[in-house]
């Protein structure tokens, strides 16, 4: 079905490249939703709710996880460009704190953003970290509230509460609801009116920018791009400049929605291309592709590499899956860039991978579509974050994982620290306060976005905030609250590494390094959890915690007894206590030797328990 995409190359003036800036549930994909059905691309038999949320994961649990382009036709009906045709390539974004680095990727091939606000909920701190980050690159925003239609919406309060942010009128402020479609029209209409049409060359050297790429089990990887300079056509040899690989095109398309061939993507145009690599390694995120045959010289400004925060073990149960889960996770690693591993041993669990994540829903998320896409059965251990230790005799330690943490005396043991922004409302600023300083926070500043809201700015150490920060954030301010951080560096902290100890040995998947004040508190909860869960053997077993050679907490599991006296009926006293000495002897001399054997049920649930019970705390 020829159109005018499939025949010659798009009109760069023609072009609208932007993205929608949102919190999580305030509408990004409800909206993208009805962009598809007004222009047409989407017929009304193939429509389903969020329509670009490809993986089961997204439509399950309500959110974007990846981000994902669009390419849409468009004929405005009112402002210059009435009755034109303008192409409009919509880049569907994340809004959770984690996938910050998806928005990033996406802010970059675009020229516009719409900064999308629930009319109910008003703008919340991680819409406000991307709203900064958009207007860094000097995209132009299109301020719009969501949800009119709902009867606690009140969008007077909250598009002067916008206004004063982005300094624009209440007035400029758009009101839509993406629900019932009403004002999404003059939405489209102001997106091709405001947004500038990209600027590029066509008879520059081909330059496009690598913003995503996917992989595929039949053709290899898909590498989405934006089209900078120049002009890309199927069976051309392009060049990787970061790495200096050379493929031949198989295939050079859009995606509107579903991916369809042109005869190539010209200055400004978003598409993807197909070179039937099947190394993931080889189309990096960032990378700049050219031309082989008179490239470009200069790449174009890439990413910065995302830093992990949160680092946590995955095992197979089954141990033979070990090779299957290095695959996985190669294949995952192409379509999350973020996502880092390497290989490592535990004498409890055995072979696996250290893994580094940006934040605790990453890593959710990542356990689940490695037990779902490739049908393993997976063990994580508790996530930790990256410390760096400082031996007295000035040696360095970079530490991710408990047991690689060094022998001996440390002088300073540094810790990561985020900058968070907490958004409540007025009424709630005592008790966020309180709930930062029992985190060891640093008050940084505070603002009045509002008469009503209020953002809190706090440094805190990241491992504080991993586990149970969000949940007890939410449930002191009725679900109101919001927040967003990012890296600030390093500080000095007292820290310990706790181990448990079963019969004296320790076990490194349980060993944990936690601040001073709260190593007792962890010790005890581990030993009582493991008491529960490990068997009852024929000797008894001490379950210990300790900080280095001093113990701090112990359980103990006791030894089943076997009924010896059960074939003596009457007779003298005498002989019963012989039998029973000789039981105690036999099970001192077991004790010596024995080795306590701990299920895999065992680790699986005190893994799990630990984490529930962090996030409960």
């Amino acid at each position: 079905m020829p159109n005018f995409a499939e025949t010659t190359f798009t009109d760069p003036k023609t072009i609208r490249n932007f993205c929608i800036i949102a919190h999580i549930d305030h509408g990004k994909s409800t909206l993208a939703d009805r962009m598809l059905q007004l222009s047409g691309v989407v017929e009304q038999r193939e429509m389903r709710d969020q329509y670009l949320d490809r993986m089961d994961i997204e439509r399950e649990r309500g959110i974007t996880i990846k981000a994902q382009n669009v390419r849409i036709p468009w004929v405005p009906k009112t402002g210059k460009h009435a009755g034109e045709e303008i192409v409009m390539h919509l880049i569907d974004t994340p809004g959770h704190v984690d996938f910050t680095y998806e928005v990033s990727r996406a802010l970059e091939a675009c020229e516009g953003a719409i900064l999308l606000v629930d009319a109910a909920q008003g703008i919340e701190a991680q819409t406000l970290a991307n709203l900064y980050m958009a207007i860094e690159k000097d995209l132009e925003i299109i301020p719009v509230l969501n949800k009119i239609d709902l009867p606690a919406a009140d969008p007077e309060r909250y598009a002067s509460e916008i206004a004063q942010i982005i300094g624009c009128e209440p007035s400029d402020v758009l009101h839509v609801s993406a629900k019932t479609g009403l004002g999404v029209e003059e939405l489209m209409d102001q997106v091709a009116e405001k947004v500038p049409a990209p600027q590029g060359n066509p008879d520059d050297p081909a330059r496009a920018l690598i913003f995503d790429s996917v992989y595929d089990v039949y053709r290899g990887v898909v590498t989405y791009v934006r089209v900078m300079d120049g002009e890309i056509h199927p069976r051309a040899k392009v060049c990787m400049m970061s790495s200096g690989s050379v493929h031949e095109l198989l295939e050079v398309g859009i995606i509107s929605p579903e991916p369809k061939p042109t005869e190539g993507l010209g200055p400004g145009e978003v598409g993807y291309l197909i070179t039937g690599v099947k190394d993931v390694r080889q189309s990096r995120v960032g990378d700049t592709v050219t031309t082989y045959k008179d490239g470009a010289e200069e790449p174009l400004a890439g990413y910065e590499d995302p830093q992990p925060m949160v680092f946590s073990g995955l095992y197979p149960i089954d141990g033979s899956d070990y090779p299957d889960l290095r695959d996985a996770l190669e294949k995952l690693q192409l379509n999350d860039a973020a996502l880092t591993f390497e290989p490592e041993t535990s004498v409890a669990l055995g072979f696996g991978f250290r893994c580094g994540f940006l934040g605790l829903l990453h890593m959710e998320i990542t356990r689940d579509r490695l037990q779902r896409e490739f049908d393993l059965d997976l063990i994580s251990t508790t996530p930790n974050v990256h410390y760096r230790v400082v031996m007295e005799d000035g040696v360095e330690h970079e530490v991710n994982n408990p047991a690689s943490w060094p022998e001996g005396k440390a002088a300073e043991i540094y810790e990561p620290v985020v900058f968070a922004s907490i958004v409540v409302p007025a009424e709630f600023i005592g008790t966020t306060m309180e709930l930062c300083q029992s985190h060891r926070g640093e008050m940084k500043g505070m603002e009045y976005l509002s008469e009503t809201r209020v953002e809190l700015r706090y440094r805190l150490p990241l491992a504080e905030i991993i586990f149970d920060f969000f949940d007890s954030l939410k449930s002191r301010t009725r679900g109101y609250a919001s927040l967003d951080y990012h890296d600030d560096g390093e500080q000095l902290a007292d820290l310990v590494k706790v181990d448990i100890l079963l019969q004296g040995e320790p076990v490194d998947a349980f060993s944990a390094i936690v601040h001073r004040d709260h190593a007792s508190a962890y010790g005890n909860r581990m030993t009582k959890k493991l008491r529960e869960l490990i068997p009852r053997q024929q000797f008894e077993v001490p379950i210990q915690a300790a900080i280095g050679s001093r113990i701090i907490s112990r359980e103990n599991v006791r030894a089943i007894r076997k009924d010896v006296l059960a074939k003596c009926y009457g007779g003298d006293i005498s002989r019963k206590r012989k039998l029973l000495e000789k039981q105690k002897e036999g099970k001192k001399r077991m004790k010596t030797i024995g080795r306590v054997d701990v299920p895999q049920e065992a680790f699986i649930a005190a893994l799990s328990a630990d984490e529930d019970s962090d996030k409960g705390k």
